[in-house]
């Protein structure tokens, strides 16, 4: 009689706990808020489409949610309170109060992973280099200064291994087709910048052209790097190739399409939603 009641007791516990332990298993992770504005330049039109696709397949994987909005007044701290890493897909916000939300956000432990024309600022234009404290002290980078053209594959060398992103990558690997571009800082001479890639010299010439400062003989070009004051990623990468042309604005290249770099990316992005404030 003794031994069918421990039988039974047993029986009771494991429906208990083992529900509970699935649970946990299944639990998000963290939260993913994507702001883009996805206008005008079609390269960077086809990049935010194939993000808002490639993304959600990955947060399946990876046990966290992700969200979108090209709502830029959801740029505020009531909304961001909501989650652990905010994405810039292209573009940044332009109105003071935004502005002012995501410095308050980063101050205070926020993650953030921009892309590409995340980064980019040129007076004049329609982006100008109006907001100090994102373009000299979070990213580092100043203003944009040159670019290379069209979209071209690059080899890219890792230069810190340890950190978390970069574990998984080889020494160096061949990017998806891109547009670089150069900053007006050095970030080398910044003691908050952890340059985790830059252009390796195999690459050059880098870029067809057809204007001369279009295409790039030698240099140091960094591509992918963290500000050590903040936790944050800048990624070069986003900008697809076009058939521009034919005018047809098919996409004739992926970012995603690069199993080594999505490497990267899902790392970085784990490291930025698991790191603790």
């Amino acid at each position: 009689m003794l031994k069918i009641s421990i039988a039974i007791i047993a029986l009771i516990i494991a429906c208990f706990v083992m529900p509970k332990s699935n649970a946990q298993s299944n639990k998000t992770a963290f939260k993913v808020i994507a702001f883009f504005t996805e206008k005008n330049d079609q390269a960077h039109i086809s990049f935010v489409k194939e993000a808002n696709m490639w993304f959600p397949s990955i947060a399946a994987k990876y046990h966290f949610s992700y969200d979108t909005t090209s709502n830029w007044n959801n740029l505020n701290d009531t909304f961001l309170h909501k989650y652990q890493v905010v994405l810039f897909l292209d573009t940044r916000p332009d109105a003071p109060t935004q502005r002012t939300s995501l410095e308050n956000y980063m101050e205070h432990g926020g993650a953030w992973m921009g892309f590409h024309f995340a980064g980019f600022a040129l007076t004049p234009s329609d982006f100008n280099m109006d907001w100090d404290w994102y373009y000299n002290n979070f990213l580092g980078s100043g203003a944009y200064k040159s670019n290379t053209w069209r979209p071209t594959a690059a080899i890219l060398r890792v230069e810190d291994s340890a950190h978390p992103s970069t574990k998984h990558l080889p020494p160096t690997f061949k990017s998806s087709p891109n547009e670089w571009y150069r900053w007006q800082n050095d970030l080398r001479k910044n003691p908050d910048i952890d340059i985790l890639l830059s252009i390796d010299a195999s690459s050059f010439p880098l870029g067809t052209g057809p204007k001369l400062d279009e295409i790039w003989h030698s240099g140091y070009y960094p591509v992918v790097w963290t500000n050590k004051k903040y936790r944050m990623m800048y990624l070069n990468m986003g900008h697809n190739d076009i058939d521009y042309e034919h005018h047809s604005d098919s996409t004739l290249s992926y970012t995603f399409d690069n199993k080594t770099q999505n490497t990267l990316i899902i790392d970085g992005l784990l490291w930025l939603g698991h790191k603790k404030k």
